[in-house]
This record gives C-alpha cells, structure tokens and sequence, in this order.
C-alpha cells in the first residue's frame, strides 16, 4: 500500500484509461486506509474511485503542456516490457 502514485502527465502513448483507474485505486486507497473495504464500504469506495479517476482523466485531458519535456514511461508499461 506505500507504493506511489505514478505521474501519468506526458506519457506517451498518453495515459490508458486502466493506468489512471489504478492511479485512483491507489489514492483512494491511501487516503481511506483500506486496502479492501468491508462489504459496508465497498459502495462509497468504488464510488470514490470512479470519481478521482474521472477527475483524472479531465485533468489530463485539460492540461496543456508547453515546452519539450522527458516522455514519462509508467511503472506498468516498464514491468510489462520487462522479459
């Protein structure tokens, strides 16, 4: 649960929709101290998944970039090109 969350601005290809859920997977996980919420959880935690990783996604969309900058690489396209 202490992994970080991965900068998802100017990768290239642009950011998959499954890499910013899990980006928001992750927040929502730090910020609630639940790895896998109770059954009495699991509505709002889902919900606030949904939520953070359409914000996400608009922040993303929205955000102009100016000026050449380093490709980021996320961690799960680096594990999976890994042999």
């Amino acid at each position: 649960m202490c992994r970080n969350i991965q900068q998802l601005r100017g990768a290239e290809p642009p950011a998959t929709d499954d890499e910013v859920r899990d980006a928001a997977l992750q927040f929502v996980r730090k910020v609630s101290g639940y790895r896998q919420p109770s059954a009495a959880n699991r509505a709002a935690f889902d919900r606030a998944v949904d939520e953070v990783a359409g914000a996400t996604r608009r922040l993303l969309d929205d955000l102009v970039v100016t000026g050449a900058s380093t490709p980021v690489v996320p961690l799960q396209r680096r594990r999976a090109e890994r042999p």
